[in-house]
């Protein structure tokens, strides 16, 4: 499933950037950006450790469910906007996927016998709304799509879930 969706982002950078140096920085965004490295490799720090696998689904849990929570925000007002309709509805059905991922991963995780601390379970979540946060303040631009520090309360909401 994330190889479809990372060929739809494929296919939109494709269809909607065209100036090519910066087509090509945004599909090296893992080495070209440092706020996505950052968020790269907290994630692969995490899962491809020697982590317990609570500690892994924590993670993943996080992955699916915070790290995708700004940029979806940003596309949802698009939608809102009538814009790029085509964009926003790719966007609505892999928003609804990384939401399934995301319960699917908690769901697993409360049957776990061997479960984290919940102050573990809170520094985890913690890092990843704090890398999500600054992703946002720095590669989107929050001020011209409207955004603001109440929508930005979107991102820290989705602790909680």
């Amino acid at each position: 499933m994330e190889s479809i969706h990372s060929e739809m982002y494929s296919l939109l950078l494709e269809t909607c950037i065209k100036d090519s140096r910066q087509k090509n920085k945004l599909f090296n965004a893992i080495e070209s950006i440092p706020c996505v490295s950052r968020k790269a490799k907290w994630a692969l720090n995490l899962i491809q450790s020697s982590s317990s696998f609570a500690e892994r689904l924590v993670a993943i849990a996080c992955v699916e469910g915070i790290f995708f929570s700004g940029s979806f925000c940003a596309i949802f007002w698009l939608k809102k906007s009538g814009l790029m309709p085509g964009l926003t509805f790719s966007n609505e059905l892999i928003s609804r996927d990384e939401g399934l991922h995301s319960d699917f991963a908690c769901l697993l995780y409360s049957f776990l016998r061997k479960q984290l601390t919940r102050q573990k379970v809170h520094q985890i979540v913690h890092e990843a709304v704090e890398i999500e946060t600054e992703f946002v303040c720095d590669a989107l631009p929050c001020a011209l799509i409207g955004m603001n520090a109440e929508l930005m309360s979107y991102i820290r909401v989705r602790q909680e879930v």
